[in-house]
């Protein structure tokens, strides 16, 4: 198998929208936006036997995410969500349960390959399911990994999220989730700052990055701070907005481009996606150069 710079693990699954569905979940939505980037990238999960999972299969060879890491499970079908949408964008989800994505196994090339790779990034929801066990051997391995935290009620807990932040060397939040998570973890400060460096502390996280919608994100590195504060554009929906914007910033981490101009791109890719439909638009680096340097 080709020599692969960026594992993804987790959840490959169909997202059901009123108009008809979309292929998603945040760490396919990631490792696409990824592979436009140009980046080399493997994906790790399961899908069923089904229709469903052909239709995913045929997605995948559409948008050319690499397949060699795909299980195929007998069994479980593949994963499905309902997605709503509200009157400015905002997506809400119905998560099926027990679905092939919930029992990825531990194979040889999958272990093979995050100890090879760059980086390796991995979200909360897969901690709900038998693949928890997976992603621990996994991250074992790992020389550089990647937390992406999308807190989805009930499936989290704050024992799990705080054993995946000290795992992991970088972790992205939106600011909701990080009100929450430092809340829980007994912060006694109030502002964003000061929250972000108090869960710095308790994990020893080398990155972390809080998005703020329409308001653009925060970057700790080192002890020191970036910011944007955002682009407007008009929002169709926000589903794949923070999974594109976290694929850009890490592959300008991983390039060692300049952070701001880093975390500047990042926003305007998440802009980007958030004023087109579905998850997984195609833009290209023009255009989001484009974006956020106008002439």
């Amino acid at each position: 198998m080709k020599s692969l710079e960026i594992i993804c693990f987790g959840e490959v699954l169909w997202d059901i929208f009123p108009q008809g569905k979309k292929i998603g979940g945040a760490p396919f939505n990631v490792a696409c936006s990824l592979h436009q980037l140009g980046n080399q990238v493997g994906f790790i999960s399961r899908i069923g036997t089904d229709a469903l999972g052909k239709e995913i299969e045929t997605q995948m060879d559409a948008i050319g995410v690499n397949k060699a890491l795909l299980q195929y499970d007998t069994y479980h079908p593949t994963g499905t969500v309902s997605v709503s949408l509200d009157s400015t964008g905002a997506a809400s989800y119905t998560i099926n349960e027990n679905v092939a994505w919930d029992h990825i196994a531990l194979e040889n090339e999958a272990v093979e390959a995050v100890a090879q790779s760059k980086a390796f990034i991995f979200g909360s929801l897969i901690a709900r399911s038998d693949a928890a066990k997976t992603l621990e051997a996994l991250l074992v391995k790992a020389p550089f990994s990647v937390f992406d935290v999308n807190l989805r009620a009930p499936y989290y807990t704050l024992s799990s999220l705080k054993k995946l932040m000290q795992a992991a060397h970088m972790i992205k939040f939106n600011d909701d989730e990080l009100y929450e998570i430092a809340e829980q973890l007994g912060s006694p400060f109030h502002s964003l700052d000061q929250h972000l460096k108090y869960i710095q502390e308790i994990t020893q996280a080398d990155y972390i990055c809080v998005t703020k919608g329409s308001h653009g994100a925060m970057l700790f590195h080192h002890h020191s701070f970036y910011y944007n504060s955002g682009y407007k554009v008009k929002v169709k929906d926000t589903v794949g907005a923070g999974d594109s914007f976290l694929a850009t910033l890490i592959s300008g981490i991983l390039q060692q481009r300049d952070l701001q101009l880093t975390l500047n791109r990042a926003c305007g890719m998440g802009a980007l996606v958030a004023a087109s439909e579905g998850a997984n638009p195609n833009i290209s680096e023009a255009e989001l150069d484009a974006f956020v340097n106008p002439q």
